[in-house]
């Protein structure tokens, strides 16, 4: 689905309302919410192919996975999320959420969220033109986008925590991601109750 580029939030009211919620309540996130939520991570917002997150050299050494486990129209699988054409790709079929909060210190709102997307990093991407000192460029960058993330999860009035704590090779294992591709972040998304 095309994202939108409007809401009745304004940045500031996703900011002030911004916290890190680990409770999440029975339900289905749309296709829509779902498809803004990965664009707001690491969509293309012109033609060259800049992004919604500023990137050094314009390399864009992240990879965005999701595991999907409660969005209407979409079996529970693992997912990768294509950028250049904003869709989603296969990778592989199940529930996975299990998996990986066990993979990430048994923290239960991963299993719970209606999906956990998670931030890889490709850094030969960045580090081939800028070195060490690239890493930490990478690093920035997977912050700019997860704020993108948490803000608009916000915007969405849907729940959202940033994880860190996790076994790397686990979660690797658990998405099958490549051997070059590292995980960053695992963050939880699901419905809250209404205030």
């Amino acid at each position: 689905m095309k994202p939108r580029s409007d809401s009745d939030t304004s940045v500031e009211e996703a900011l002030l309302n911004r916290r890190s919620v680990r409770s999440y309540v029975d339900g289905a996130l749309t296709l829509q919410e779902f498809s803004q939520l990965l664009w707001a991570t690491q969509g293309v917002t012109a033609p060259q192919g800049m992004r919604t997150a500023p990137s050094a050299g314009g390399l864009y050494p992240l990879e965005v996975y999701v595991a999907v486990g409660d969005v209407e129209g979409l079996s529970p699988a693992i997912y990768r999320y294509l950028p250049d054409v904003h869709s989603i790709q296969r990778v592989l079929d199940g529930d996975m959420r299990g998996e990986l909060a066990q993979a990430s210190l048994g923290q239960r709102w991963i299993e719970n969220a209606a999906v956990d997307i998670v931030i890889a990093a490709v850094y030969e991407r960045t580090t081939a033109k800028y070195g060490e000192r690239g890493l930490r460029y990478v690093h920035m960058e997977a912050g700019h986008a997860a704020q993108n993330l948490c803000l608009q999860a916000t915007a969405l009035r849907l729940g959202v925590v940033t994880v860190g704590g996790f076994d790397d090779e686990r979660v690797g294992a658990t998405l099958n991601l490549p051997h070059n591709q590292k995980p960053l972040y695992v963050i939880p998304v699901g419905r809250i109750e209404k205030p």
